[in-house]
């Protein structure tokens, strides 16, 4: 018999065209579902009569979660989002469809067991979105930089400077060879480099034009290797730095440690590598490339580092401990300390010469 006041748990299945909704009791007892297209009216027309008792509402964090969850969040139903990698899949079943899958993700919802997914703060997400699209920018532009050099080289049996293929204009590139074809593709090549060029600096003018309302955006600059972009990458991507309860968490999910499960001192699988965020990853391999060029303790760790191992896996190594730094000046809102990050380093006299 159903208790008209009971509160009930739905888990949302959503993909790319349709959403599939199931409800459930507190006693884990199937009250509803429905399956709907991918529109934030219809989705509230079904959940209206359930809303003053739904407890709680769990949804698979996929590609195209953003406007199902800030749209109901801002008419107040309180929504999770679930994370896909930390879910185990239920075992023994022959035969599951999408209908199985929300009832189970208002199962884990029911029992607090969902592993939840953190939901950006929707007013700097566009923002965060739009830095990463710089990224992507900046691959295609080095994509074609390469590609122009390349051809020089193979053409004239020259090698062509960076700084000086960024900078030519696109006739002065068709005057480098003398068949017309691949005077074409260097025009052509040289052009997309330029309009390339043009909207990242569009895009970078945009971000850092809210990086001072950003907090702690001013303190990341103080870390060695870590400029402008770098440090609004860095800011962006991480949001809430209290979801990261120590700096070795923070360390892992910027994926600059080893992904290795040991035991007695063997090494039995290797986890999951691309767990963690890929841009944070790029970040502070970035900053520890610009760091052991530019700062005289990180040079000297990191010279110290390669020669016990290699160039490799101390680039990767000081990207760890940037990281870390990073974690404690964002968490305590503390200065950047050089001895602190490099004790052994601390006491020893520098080297001038």
């Amino acid at each position: 018999m159903r208790r008209p006041n009971e509160k009930l748990i739905a888990g949302i299945d959503l993909h790319s065209n349709n959403v599939m909704i199931g409800v459930i009791n507190q006693d884990g007892k199937r009250v509803a579902h429905r399956k709907l297209e991918c529109d934030l009216r219809q989705v509230t027309q079904f959940l209206e009569p359930l809303k003053p008792r739904l407890q709680s509402m769990a949804v698979e964090s996929t590609f195209n979660w953003y406007w199902l969850v800030d749209g109901l969040r801002a008419q107040s139903y309180p929504i999770d989002l679930a994370n896909p990698a930390r879910i185990e899949q239920y075992r023994g079943i022959k035969h599951a469809d999408d209908k199985d899958d929300a009832f189970h993700l208002a199962e884990l919802q029911r029992l607090k067991i969902l592993p939840k997914a953190h939901v950006y703060d929707p007013r700097l997400r566009p923002v965060r979105d739009l830095l990463r699209r710089r990224s992507n920018l900046v691959h295609q532009r080095t994509a074609l930089l390469l590609s122009f050099k390349s051809l020089y080289t193979r053409t004239t049996g020259q090698a062509l400077d960076l700084a000086e293929a960024k900078k030519m204009e696109p006739k002065e590139a068709a005057k480098l060879y003398e068949h017309p074809a691949n005077q074409l593709i260097a025009q052509v090549q040289a052009e997309h480099i330029q309009a390339l060029e043009k909207s990242i600096r569009r895009v970078e003018k945009a971000v850092l034009g809210c990086a001072r309302e950003i907090p702690l955006y001013e303190k990341l600059l103080t870390i060695p290797g870590i400029g402008r972009i770098l440090a609004m990458t860095i800011t962006l991507e991480v949001g809430d730095i209290k979801r990261f309860r120590t700096d070795g968490n923070f360390a892992s999910y910027c994926r600059v440690v080893d992904a290795k499960r040991l035991s007695n001192g063997k090494c039995k699988a290797d986890n999951n590598p691309k767990c963690g965020s890929q841009y944070l990853s790029w970040a502070f391999v970035e900053a520890a490339n610009f760091a052991r060029r530019y700062g005289e303790h990180c040079r000297r760790w990191y010279d110290r580092k390669a020669a016990r191992t290699s160039k490799v896996l101390a680039t990767k190594a000081l990207a760890c401990k940037l990281a870390k730094a990073a974690w404690h000046v964002m968490a305590r809102q503390t200065d950047y300390d050089e001895n602190r990050m490099f004790p052994e380093l601390a006491t020893k006299p520098m080297n001038k010469s």
